[in-house]
């Protein structure tokens, strides 16, 4: 079998890379080497920038109905081609073909309210603000914008980033994870079958130092970052020393209480997925359930669901989890299973030494189930981006929401009650960005905006709604007056009324 090489792509072409840098691609089921990658040279990156900052001279005035038209043939041709895109992402990623599925759904829905664009940069005026002054508004674009995302979600995180960036009236410089850019990639040969002219969205493939080089960079106005806490942070720091805005959403610690008086199956059941679902590398995992009260002894329906789920390849459909994305990846998770039994966590379900029949060397974690984890506890504190549940007891409400409260992070948390009361007080009273009640993974659909909050983001704006747009562009506020003209015989007024 051939592996194919990927390109870049520059002024509405894929590009060879000329580096010396290649990285394999490989699927994580197997080990087998599906693509290569290159790391693209300084040069190159220069290049791309060139593009989009050249073209943004002419893209800035496109109106806005023939950016909208874009998008909707962009959307269209997504959904025509899901199954092709979902596929690649399982090649590379790991993530069953239903989660891949899923996965484009949620992209396409940023893809889609791009697409009311002609609505959404509307300005707004205030008619005879003064004696005849008008003040107005305009939502202009900044100039050459740039995504970095990470290697969970290849389609959506590039959705969440490109699509508004280019409908408002930017250009675009992409860089995808270098783990798996396959999906990427066809996503942007999308575009431009879409209609996107040459320039106005470029891919650029690395690792630190390209990413360096896009937060550096003084034509570039604006960055969106999602990846760890540590990469993000150091990036915001070189962008806001480069005089650009940035968003940076980053890492997570989310938390699902279940009171007692929830549906139980319906709880249990949405848990599971939510924590195990894509093997735990998903920001939005829920990866530490807190059992309030009568609540505690759920704890062996939990183990008993958790035992239940089939780990398989992403190319079996009826696996609920597939392999996590690298070896390094579950060495990291079997070293911090390990770091909870040591420090005194009950294991209650190990998932370490998982093998699966006919596929040998995948990188392979089941389900893990944690009970007695204290806050102290490395399992606790790190982020383990892997498939481990851990279990905290507490006896109120109010512990609940202290405990999640003193953890630094806020990206996601939920809650199962059938308690109106109690959702409310839990909504109110939890600092953490995004709220689930009843919904174990609490991400708002598209026309809302992505609310991370705390260490979970750097950066006043995040992306998707109407965040994304403000992020994207520059308000400019017009306060005009117009004077009669003092010769009425010159002519003028006759002329206007032509």
């Amino acid at each position: 079998m051939s592996v194919r090489e990927i390109p870049m792509y520059i002024d509405g072409q894929p590009v060879m890379s000329q580096s010396q840098e290649w990285r394999d691609v490989v699927n994580p089921a197997t080990q087998e080497v599906v693509a290569r990658v290159p790391f693209c040279t300084s040069e190159e990156v220069e290049r791309a920038v060139a593009s989009a900052k050249t073209a943004f001279k002419e893209w800035r005035k496109v109106p806005l109905g023939k950016r909208m038209r874009i998008m909707l043939k962009l959307q269209a041709l997504i959904r025509e081609n899901t199954a092709e895109l979902a596929a690649l992402i399982t090649e590379e990623h790991g993530k069953t073909l239903p989660d891949a599925e899923g996965e484009v759904g949620r992209g396409l829905e940023v893809v889609e309210h791009a697409c009311s664009i002609t609505s959404l940069q509307l300005g707004e005026l205030a008619e005879n603000a003064a004696n005849e002054v008008d003040v107005y508004t305009m939502h202009q674009p900044l100039g050459v914008g740039a995504g970095i995302t990470a290697f969970n979600f290849p389609i959506m995180l590039p959705c969440f980033m490109f699509p508004l960036a280019i409908a408002t009236g930017n250009t675009f410089v992409l860089k995808p994870s270098e783990q798996d850019p396959s999906s990427t990639m066809r996503l942007v040969e999308l575009a431009h079958e879409a209609g996107i002219p040459a320039g106005v969205l470029n891919v650029v493939h690395g690792g630190p130092d390209v990413a360096n080089q896009i937060a550096d960079h003084q034509d570039i106005k604006a960055l969106s970052f999602i990846g760890s806490t540590h990469v993000g942070s150091l990036l915001y720091n070189r962008a806001a020393a480069a005089g650009k805005r940035m968003q940076a959403m980053m890492g997570a610690k989310n938390h699902c209480v279940v009171m007692p008086d929830a549906n139980r199956s319906q709880a249990i059941d949405s848990l599971l997925g939510s924590a195990f679902g894509a093997a735990g590398q998903r920001c939005m995992a829920n990866s530490v359930v807190v059992l309030v009260g009568e609540a505690r002894e759920w704890i062996k329906d939990i183990e008993a669901g958790a035992r239940g789920m089939k780990v398989g390849p992403g190319s079996q459909r009826d696996a609920d989890l597939g392999p996590l994305v690298s070896p390094q990846a579950k060495e990291r998770v079997e070293r911090l299973i390990s770091a909870g039994e040591k420090e005194g966590a009950t294991l209650l379900v190990d998932g370490r030494g998982y093998t699966v029949d006919g596929y040998p060397e995948g990188n392979f974690v089941g389900p893990t189930l944690f009970a007695d984890v204290t806050a102290d506890m490395t399992i606790y504190r790190e982020e383990i981006f892997g498939p481990v549940l851990c279990v905290v007891s507490v006896e109120t409400l109010d512990d609940a929401i202290n405990f999640i409260n003193a953890n630094p992070n806020g990206n996601g948390t939920s809650i199962f009650t059938n308690s109106g009361w109690v959702a409310r007080r839990f909504e109110t009273d939890i600092d953490v960005g995004q709220i689930g009640i009843n919904v174990p993974i609490p991400v708002p659909v598209a026309y809302f905006s992505f609310t991370g909050s705390r260490a979970s983001k750097l950066g006043d704006l995040g992306p998707n709604g109407k965040q994304a747009i403000a992020f994207w562009t520059q308000t400019k506020t017009v306060t005009a007056r117009w004077f009669e003209p003092e010769n009425v015989s010159s002519g003028i007024n006759s002329t206007i009324s032509l």
